[in-house]
C-alpha cells in the first residue's frame, strides 16, 4: 500500500524491502535531491556495516586480487566530486499499469529519480591498483544486502563493461552532497554509474569481479530488460531481453500536480527532464491542446552530462479542466513517444511517452 511515514515525507510503496519516492513538489524544491528526499529503491535487506571492518573485494580477471578497507580506497587517488542523477528502470510505471495491470511490481509515479553530488576514488584508479587482465571485458559489482528473488536469498548484482568501467566519471563513492552515506543510500561505499539505470549504481557494494561475461546474477539475468508489447512473464526468454543501460530521454511534470486545482489565469508549469549521456536535453515544450501546438518552456538549471535539468513556464489558462503535455527533445534531434499505450511492456520499464497532467481552473 502507498503511505505517507511518520519519519519521512516519501511516499511509500513497500516498507519491506524499503521503496519510497518524493512526490513531484518536494522534488523540484532543490536541484540536488537532499538525501531525506531522496528516492529509495532496495531489493533486500538495508545492511548494518562497521565501516572499521569493511573490506571491499577485487576478484577475477585481475592481476592481484586485494581486499581494500575504506581508508585505502581513499588514498589510491585523489577524490572526485560528479554531479549524478539516479532513476529508476521503473519510474512512471503507474502510467504503464494504467494501460493494463503489472504483476508485482512497485507503482513508482514520476518520482523515482534524484540528483546528488557523489564524492569518491574512480572506479579506473581502482581497477589500476589492481591490474586488469588482458581478456577482460565486463566488471561485475555484488552488494552486501540480502534480496530474494524466485524462491532463493542472493545478493543483489549488476555489471557494466569494462570500458565504460574506466569512464573517469564512475565512481566508488562514499559521500553524497557533502554528507556520509547514510544506510539506504549504500553506506559505507557504492557504485555511481552515470547515465545509466539506478540499477547499475550497486549499494553497500562488498565485491568487484572481472570477468569475460556479463554478471550472471539473477537481478542481471533475469529482471531489468525489456521485452516487446506481445511478451508476458510466463512467455519471455530471458536471454532475449535488452538489457537495460543508457537512460532515456524524458520529461516530467512536477507542479502542478494531476487532479490539481489551481487558480485560472496564469499558472506556474515546473518540471525536470533528463537525457541519456549521448545527446544532452535541447529544449522542453509543453502543450495545451492536445499537441496541436507548443511552447517552449526555460531551462532554469543544469549541471553537467549525467545531470537533469529544470525547466518552467508560465501559461495563461482559462477556467475549467486541461491537460498540460510536455516533452523534451535532445540535441540529436530526437523527442519522446507519443504514446504510453505503445511503450506497454510486463515489467514496466522505461516510460519516457509524453507526460500529461490534467488540471483543473477555477
Amino acid at each position: 500500500m502507498t503511505a505517507h511515514t511518520h519519519k519521512s515525507p516519501l511516499i511509500v510503496h513497500r516498507a519491506h524491502p524499503l521503496n519510497a519516492e518524493p512526490p513531484g513538489n518536494l522534488l523540484q524544491q532543490s536541484f540536488l535531491t537532499p538525501q531525506q528526499h531522496f528516492f529509495v529503491r532496495t531489493h533486500g535487506s538495508i545492511p548494518e556495516i562497521d565501516p572499521s571492518r569493511y573490506r571491499l573485494l577485487l576478484t577475477g580477471l585481475v592481476q592481484q586480487p586485494r581486499a581494500f578497507s575504506l581508508d585505502e580506497l581513499r588514498s589510491l587517488a585523489p577524490a572526485r566530486t560528479v554531479p549524478v542523477t539516479l532513476e529508476c528502470a521503473g519510474n512512471r510505471r503507474t502510467e504503464i499499469m494504467a494501460v493494463k495491470p503489472l504483476g508485482g511490481e512497485v507503482p513508482w509515479g514520476a518520482g523515482a529519480i534524484s540528483t546528488a553530488n557523489w564524492l569518491g576514488i574512480p572506479l579506473r584508479e581502482v581497477l589500476r591498483a589492481v591490474g586488469v587482465q588482458a581478456n577482460a571485458r565486463y566488471v561485475a559489482f555484488t552488494g552486501l544486502d540480502e534480496a530474494p528473488f524466485a524462491g532463493e536469498t542472493v545478493h543483489f548484482g549488476s555489471s557494466i563493461t569494462l570500458g565504460k568501467a574506466l569512464s573517469q566519471d564512475v565512481l566508488l563513492a562514499y559521500e553524497m552532497n557533502d554528507e556520509p552515506l547514510t544506510p539506504e543510500h549504500g553506506f559505507p561505499l557504492r557504485l555511481i554509474v552515470p547515465g545509466y539505470i539506478g540499477a547499475r549504481s550497486v549499494k553497500w557494494l562488498g565485491e568487484i569481479t572481472l570477468q569475460h561475461h556479463p554478471s550472471t546474477n539473477p537481478y542481471q539475468t533475469r529482471d531489468y530488460k525489456l521485452f516487446p508489447s506481445e511478451v508476458t512473464a510466463q512467455t519471455a526468454d530471458w536471454s532475449r531481453g535488452k538489457t537495460l543501460e543508457s537512460l532515456v530521454l524524458n520529461a516530467v511534470i512536477t507542479t502542478p500536480q494531476a487532479g490539481e486545482t489551481v487558480a485560472a489565469g496564469r499558472v506556474q508549469v515546473r518540471g525536470y527532464a533528463i537525457s541519456g549521456e549521448e545527446a544532452p536535453v535541447e529544449r522542453v515544450e509543453l502543450s495545451v491542446d492536445d499537441g496541436q501546438t507548443w511552447k517552449t518552456a526555460t531551462i532554469v538549471e543544469r549541471a553537467g552530462p549525467y545531470a537533469w535539468c529544470f525547466w518552467e513556464l508560465s501559461l495563461s489558462l482559462p477556467p475549467g479542466d486541461r491537460q498540460l503535455i510536455v516533452r523534451a527533445w535532445d540535441t540529436s534531434k530526437h523527442t519522446q513517444p507519443e504514446d504510453v499505450r505503445n511503450l506497454w511492456n510486463f515489467k514496466g520499464y522505461m516510460n519516457n511517452a509524453c507526460h500529461r497532467v490534467t488540471i483543473h481552473l477555477v
